[in-house]
């Protein structure tokens, strides 16, 4: 495997991301995250999805820190500071989750963990989460899924798959921001297009639309439908935290509220003018309603 490493100075100026950057090495491959808040409070993991990394986590991390949390938000294997297998075949559904749990819990031993995924970050946590409930005190989902290839996949996430399977250059940037309500100025964009210094640091961006289940017989069905069975029946708090204009993911909402066992009797927000991106649109909210679900669950 060909591994690719963004040198560091691409990374100078990051607006509103003053954390520093941590690193541990997983299955050959350095990962990279970054915490805020006290060492021993309660951790909450941020898992962002494609093509963003942890930078889209900055001021949902303020939130929880100001609340007296440990936020730990993580990047792929692919994107942000972390290795980068140089080609879309390196990257597997399976291998996503695997790497992400080792991170989390071999190397940074996390107990008690609030986790919290929006898009592949959701795809990989909900399999994390339902893989190790022991590990696990608490589950936010914000514009994510959990496909299983049974249902069909809407029009609009078959149109964004095509339009990065077939782009010859990826615009990352433009990507992030088609999935923005709000206009995100130039050196937040620049922020995002950081990571990949041009198309071959990549494959992972690339290969990402393609790894979802859309067949039944996908790769990954069997495993997210036994995920499925666990999340269903466990007994941990389960928040729904979706925008209101996500035309991907919006229709999975309902079902995770009324499908989860840990959802029940519970008033999850809705979050108003933020896009796919509700991390970008509307951080702070988003944070503060993540705050308030751990201290009193």
């Amino acid at each position: 495997m060909r591994i690719l490493r963004t040198p560091g100075e691409r990374f100078a100026v990051l607006p509103d991301f003053p954390y520093e950057p941590r690193y541990a090495e997983v299955d050959g491959l350095r990962m990279a995250y970054v915490e805020a808040g006290p060492p021993d409070g309660e951790p909450v993991v941020l898992l962002h999805g494609e093509p963003s990394w942890s930078f889209l986590y900055r001021h949902v991390m303020r939130e929880l820190a100001a609340a007296g949390l440990r936020a730990v938000a993580v990047d792929l294997v692919g994107f942000g500071r972390s290795d980068k297998p140089a080609e879309p075949g390196d990257h597997t559904y399976a291998r996503h989750v695997e790497w992400t749990r080792a991170l989390l819990f071999d190397a940074l031993k996390l107990t008690g963990v609030t986790m919290v995924g929006q898009d592949w970050g959701g795809l990989i946590g909900l399999r994390i989460a339902a893989e190790h409930p022991e590990r696990i005190a608490r589950i936010v989902a914000a514009n994510t899924g959990l496909p299983t290839g049974d249902i069909p996949m809407p029009e609009v996430w078959h149109r964004f798959r095509d339009a990065v399977v077939n782009a010859p250059s990826l615009d990352i940037a433009r990507f992030v921001q088609s999935g923005c309500r709000t206009q995100l100025p130039p050196d937040v964009r620049a922020a995002y297009d950081a990571p990949f210094p041009d198309e071959s640091y990549k494959a992972a961006a690339k290969a990402m639309p393609g790894l979802v289940p859309t067949t039944p017989d996908d790769p990954a069905a069997p495993a997210n439908r036994a995920a499925w069975q666990v999340l269903t029946t466990l007994d941990r708090p389960f928040l729904v935290a979706f925008s209101d204009a996500d035309p991907i993911t919006g229709g999975m909402a309902p079902i995770l509220k009324k499908s989860m066992a840990g959802a029940a009797g519970r008033d999850h927000p809705v979050i108003a003018g933020a896009g796919h991106f509700l991390q970008e649109d509307a951080g702070a909210e988003l944070g503060r309603h993540i705050a308030a679900f751990v201290t009193v669950t």
